[in-house]
């Protein structure tokens, strides 16, 4: 004789799909994800609504473990074209606006200091 064990039948309740959350018609949905924000100095200026930012970070060497600073130039959408060169300045990573350009203006931190007749 063969032993045959019944398997439990499952409940309604497990069987139910999970609640989705319900929002409000008021309220705002989150954002998708973490914004991506890097400071820089402004080291071009030439193009309308463009500036170019230099950026500065720090990355580990793999085998000997010393940190190199590694720069990197993004061009960033300047809507109002405040920011000059030399100014320091905050941008934020947004969906790409042209074939270079996927970051825009979010402030300038801290304002060039003007010379005149100085070449920078």
């Amino acid at each position: 004789m063969a032993k045959t064990t019944a398997k439990p039948a499952k409940t309604a309740a497990a069987k139910a799909p999970k609640k989705a959350a319900v929002k409000a018609a008021g309220e705002e949905q989150a954002p998708r994800g973490r914004m991506i924000e890097v400071t820089g100095e402004v080291v071009s200026d030439k193009m309308d609504k463009t500036i170019s930012v230099l950026i500065f970070r720090l990355v580990r060497h793999k085998k000997y473990g010393k940190f190199m600073r590694r720069s990197s130039v993004f061009k960033a959408h300047d809507e109002k074209n405040v920011a000059k060169i030399g100014d320091t300045v905050r941008i934020y990573q947004t969906r790409p606006l042209s074939k270079t350009k996927r970051w825009a203006l979010a402030e300038v931190v801290k304002a060039a200091t003007v010379t005149e007749g100085a070449d920078v």
